[in-house]
């Protein structure tokens, strides 16, 4: 049983990394656009289809989120974990594209949208470092190659 926890702890090393790497990228990505816009004052479109699908995006991201939480959990997977935060945060942004959307719409705030997504950013750079660091934590990461002394 304990070389088969070994074997898991290979499998979930590189998974873990490369979702803590997709942090940084998403984060870097809003970081620009959200930038971008808030620079040249770029207004969103109004859109009751945008709105209806960022909040169909909201419901099944979540759901999502809460899936693979749960399949995480009884498997005991934390690749899964990570990338259940990694479809949390595609939520939280779903979240933030209809509150934008919707303010912009209602209130006439285009700014918005890339304000509350750029609050997102400190969030999406703490859980990809947390993921990045807990793939180097797993006993198989770096394996390390033991020279006997001779």
């Amino acid at each position: 049983d304990g070389q088969r926890m070994g074997e898991r702890a290979t499998v979930d090393r590189r998974p873990l990394f490369a979702v803590g790497i997709t942090f940084f990228l998403l984060a870097l990505y809003i970081v620009n656009e959200s930038g971008s816009k808030l620079y040249y004052k770029e207004k969103p479109a109004e859109s009751l289809i945008g709105l209806a699908l960022a909040a169909l995006s909201m419901i099944g991201m979540a759901v999502l989120a809460v899936m693979k939480f749960r399949t995480a959990k009884a498997l005991n997977r934390r690749s899964l974990r990570a990338d259940a935060v990694d479809t949390t945060a595609a939520a939280f942004l779903s979240v933030v594209l209809f509150l934008g959307l919707g303010l912009n719409s209602w209130l006439g705030w285009w700014w918005a949208d890339p304000v509350a997504a750029l609050l997102i950013v400190p969030f999406m750079f703490r859980e990809g470092w947390g993921a990045i660091e807990e793939s180097k934590n797993n006993p198989s990461y770096g394996c390390k190659t033991i020279r006997p002394n001779l």
